[in-house]
């Protein structure tokens, strides 16, 4: 069976969510119940370094927690996309729009 652990870790401006695994439809309850909790008050990081796999459902929800943030006035980062997580955001042509950075440095509210 697939998995996904989660890590919380608190910054000055964000919520930091450590993923490692898979972000499938199995998996991506705790998730989806986190990001969007967190969403509405701060900016949220989604390290997804440690992500070995993405299915259509995982996508979805990164998309929907990037309108919920832009809609909340916080936003949305992806650090460090693994090659799954790349591949499956760019198959939807909506690559450009999200915030990929390289650290929580740069995390900024503007």
């Amino acid at each position: 069976m697939n998995q996904l652990a989660l890590k919380e870790k608190i910054g000055v401006n964000y919520m930091l969510l450590e993923l490692t695994g898979t972000l499938d439809s199995y998996t991506i309850t705790e998730l989806q119940e986190k990001l969007f909790e967190y969403i509405a008050d701060t900016n949220v990081v989604l390290d997804s370094s440690q992500i070995i796999q993405v299915d259509s459902s995982g996508v979805g929800l990164i998309l929907a927690g990037h309108n919920d943030a832009e809609s909340s006035g916080t936003k949305l980062f992806i650090m460090n996309p693994s090659e799954p997580v790349k591949r499956a955001l760019e198959r939807t042509g909506f690559f450009d729009m999200f915030h990929i950075i390289h650290s929580v440095t740069e995390v900024s509210d503007d």
